[in-house]
């Protein structure tokens, strides 16, 4: 089926064609054949070409995609709430994972200074340069505002990750009448093409049930992410013996618990790829050009945590997320009768609620050392249904 999609331009394209050359070469030093999970990996984050790493738009009307404190500053200053309870237990640090435009950065910071909360430091690591330079321009008045490269070995304080995981790169399997065979990219006339090969059985040991599910059952199985938590809870492990205080992570994305990540009807996954605001499911298509994200697998995120000594202190969807910490109540600092400022709002406070829309679909998981999460937090949780 041919995509209808808008036509780059010739920079974005030879960027891409760049791009794409350098993946083709990345599969003949690897003997013809590369995993799903490099070719992703390549084409959101090799240096100055892949998606998140060039210089293309990703958010806004001119980019590819919308997240959450985009659409309304109510979801930053509605998160802070919940942040001004855990700050002060790990000495006022933040550190946020892909900050976008910075605007959640920014209305957090905001709300943070309106609630007399101290920060000491909010680090950003994001990998995208031209996403970085926005952060810059918006963020210009927070003088606590610093940016990393890389993870620190210790750090102490909250973390944020807004749409982070989704990035990761993710291993494709399918079940064949041999057994479970990993997809990956070979090059074929030219293209780049989809060829199965002998799969790592610790690939599917994620899998719940995985020989009850039917022949051509293709999904995602998530070995990046899970690292990533990983390295968190390394992370707080060593702040914690360096400082003697805690910290907690809020990872806020779309996707599901175990049981529901590899239901029968989810036979051929869960990948999406975004380019200009139109959805569609061919992660081949003009490579370096549009975003490329798969579902969480939450139940695999909360044990890599868990496993690797962090406590698991909440889970729930993120309405009852966001109503719990407190939205309605921010939403009605304005008041009802003055429509033209309050009615976008609500409208927002729909689309960030509503089951139909952002409510059900993202999910919010928090896991830490030495922090307790506030008591509000805890009337919705759903950490018994991973």
């Amino acid at each position: 089926m041919k995509l209808q999609l808008p036509e780059p331009s010739a920079e974005a394209l030879r960027a891409s064609q760049a791009l794409q050359e350098l993946i083709a070469a990345d599969i003949a030093s690897h003997g013809g054949w590369i995993s799903f999970a490099r070719y992703m990996e390549l084409a959101l984050y090799a240096p100055q070409l892949g998606y998140y790493s060039g210089g293309s738009a990703k958010l806004g009307k001119d980019g590819d995609f919308t997240t959450a404190p985009e659409i309304t500053p109510l979801f930053g200053k509605t998160l802070a709430q919940v942040i001004a309870d855990l700050l002060p237990q790990c000495q006022g640090h933040l550190l946020e994972f892909g900050a976008g435009s910075g605007r959640l950065a920014f209305d957090v910071l905001t709300e943070l200074k309106t609630l007399q909360v101290p920060v000491a430091s909010y680090t950003i690591i994001d990998l995208s340069g031209e996403l970085r330079a926005r952060q810059q321009e918006t963020l210009r008045d927070f003088p606590q505002v610093c940016w990393a490269d890389r993870m620190p070995d210790a750090y102490s304080g909250v973390v944020l990750g807004n749409e982070v995981l989704d990035a990761m790169p993710v291993h494709l399997v399918v079940k064949t009448a041999d057994g479970w065979r990993e997809r990956g990219l070979i090059i074929a006339d030219g293209k780049f093409s989809y060829e199965d090969r002998d799969c790592d059985a610790a690939l599917i040991e994620q899998i719940p049930d995985a020989d009850m599910l039917s022949e051509g059952y293709l999904t995602e199985v998530h070995p990046v992410a899970s690292a990533f938590m990983g390295s968190l809870a390394a992370m707080f492990k060593a702040g914690r013996e360096q400082s003697g205080t805690g910290g907690a992570a809020i990872l806020i994305d779309y996707g599901f618990p175990q049981h529901e990540y590899y239901l029968p009807q989810r036979h051929q996954g869960t990948l999406m790829c975004h380019y200009r605001h139109h959805a569609h499911p061919d992660p081949l298509y003009l490579p370096g050009l549009q975003d490329i994200t798969a579902h969480v697998d939450f139940t695999a995120m909360a044990l890599a945590g868990v496993n690797s000594g962090l406590d698991m202190l909440g889970y729930t969807s993120q309405a009852a997320f966001l109503l719990d910490a407190g939205l309605g109540d921010v939403l009605l600092r304005t008041p009802p009768t003055e429509h033209t400022q309050y009615l976008p709002q609500a409208n927002a406070v729909q689309r960030l609620t509503s089951p139909a829309e952002m409510g059900e679909l993202f999910k919010v998981l928090v896991l830490g050392t030495g922090v307790e999460m506030p008591d509000n937090f805890l009337r919705n949780d759903r950490s018994h249904r991973l």
